[in-house]
Formats: C-alpha cells, structure tokens, sequence
C-alpha cells in the first residue's frame, strides 16, 4: 500500500481530485433534476422519488441532507423534464471523466491521451450507462418500498430501517458496476475486465464506508463550515466529500496498475 499512499501525498492527484470534484459540484442538481423528471413526468412512479430522497440522505447525512432533501420536495423547485436539463446534466458530467481519464492513464503508464472529441463521445456513453444504473437501482428501491407499509413508533423505525437496508442491496452493487466500467473503460488503452473488478468492488464498499464517516462527523463538519462559509456551505460539502471519494477511486486505480507499470512513484 506504501506506493498508493505516496501516490495520494502528490499535488497531482490532488489537482485530479479536485477537478473531478469541481464537475460533480456542477452535474448534481442537474443529475438530480432529471431523476425526479423522469420518475415524476415519464414514469409517474411516486415510489421511485421517494427513493430519490433517501438516496440523497444516505450520502449526505446531518443538516446538509435536510437541506437538499427539503429544497427537491418543493413542488415548484424541480421543473419538469427539459432539453435544458438535460445539455447541462451531459455538459457538466462529461467533464467529470476528462480529468479522471489523464488520472487513470497516468496510473497505467499511458502517455497520449484521448482526443477532445473521443474523450466526449466515452464519457457520454459512461454517463448514460451510469445514468441507467442509477434510475435501475432507484426502480429496484421503489418496487421494494411498495411492500412496505408505513407506520410510526417503534415499528415505523424498524421499516425506516428496512427501507434503507432495501436501499443498501440495490444500490451498492450498481455502483460497484458502476465503477468497474469506468476502470475499464475509460483508460486509453486495453485492460482486462478481471484486473479491474476485484478493485471495483473494494473502492466500491469504501465508498460506502465513508458514508458512515460522514454521518459520525456531519455535525462537525456543519459547524465548521457554517461558521466559515455561510450560505455556500452545502455547496462546499458537496465539493468536499466529492474530493475524498474522487481520491479514493484514484487510489484504487493506482493501486490495480502498479503491478503492470513501472512506477517512478513504487
């Protein structure tokens, strides 16, 4: 692990990092926007936005997921589905897979990049391929959640409870899949499927342990930044937590390669 950690210690993984969180930061609400259209307008699936919203508050626990959560429940705040939305969610996220491709291919020892044009036409793909993951796990939450019935007390956090263990089963293997492609795919060279899956699904299950973390330090973390930020604080958790997670999967890139490459870092 001592070559991956030196390799997290470098300002460049931290300008990669820092990149693709600034891109998450500018794809969210418009991701956002078009699950709830698309559950809301197309599919009229009252189920699968509740799903929505408790995906938003397993990732982000404490005053930053009330907050989010709220302001999507207005019935004015999210419009319905449009061309706009949509040119947002695709511009914003593909510059999420432009740095995270130089990441991954200077992990692999690749030295050309992709063209402008390339890197675009395989980040849409990706993005549309994860965009499907995420509605087919949310449609999996929702048809779970419609043999659940509600209740309050005692027995109304045991369901809450089941919702969110629902939740777990769907959407953490998705997101594993979901990290496998972009291990696989995205490099500008040839990778075996099978050196890039057993790491998928550790990043994968750290990833999901780091939303344990967040909800140990959610209130901390909202103390410090309210006092420091005001009204950009939620926009600054969003970045923050985005810079961690975008890290991890770098580490988990550095760490699959240096076994193929001769890394000036090792």
């Amino acid at each position: 692990m001592r070559p991956t950690v030196r390799y997290l210690l470098e300002t460049e993984a931290h300008v990669y990092a820092l990149a693709v969180a600034a891109s998450v930061l500018l794809a969210f609400f418009p991701f956002l926007t078009v699950m709830l259209s698309i559950c809301r307008d197309v599919l009229h699936w009252h189920a699968a936005e509740q799903a929505i919203y408790l995906a938003v508050s397993d990732i982000f626990a404490g005053k930053a997921g009330e907050f989010i959560d709220y302001h999507l429940r207005l019935p004015w705040y999210i419009p319905r589905l449009s061309y706009t939305s949509l040119f947002l969610l695709l511009f914003t996220a593909n510059g999420v897979f432009e740095p995270m491709e130089v990441a991954l291919n200077r992990a692999w020892g690749v030295t050309v990049n992709r063209t402008y044009v390339k890197n675009q036409v395989i980040s849409l793909g990706l993005i549309l391929a994860c965009g499907g993951l995420a509605l087919f796990s949310l449609m999996l939450t929702a048809l779970g959640q419609q043999f659940i019935p509600a209740a309050t007390g005692v027995l109304g956090d045991i369901l809450i409870f089941l919702q969110r263990l629902l939740f777990k089963v769907a959407a953490v293997p998705v997101s594993m899949l979901a990290l496998f492609l972009v291990y696989w795919l995205l490099p500008n060279r040839k990778i075996e499927p099978a050196r890039v899956a057993p790491v998928a699904i550790v990043v994968g299950l750290i990833l999901e342990g780091l939303k344990y973390v967040n909800m140990l330090f959610a209130n901390v973390l909202h103390e410090k930044l309210d006092r420091e930020y005001k009204i950009f604080e939620y926009s600054v958790t969003i970045l923050l937590w985005s810079f961690v997670s975008a890290l991890v999967v770098l580490a988990g890139a550095h760490w699959t390669a240096r076994r193929d490459t001769a890394d000036p870092l090792s």
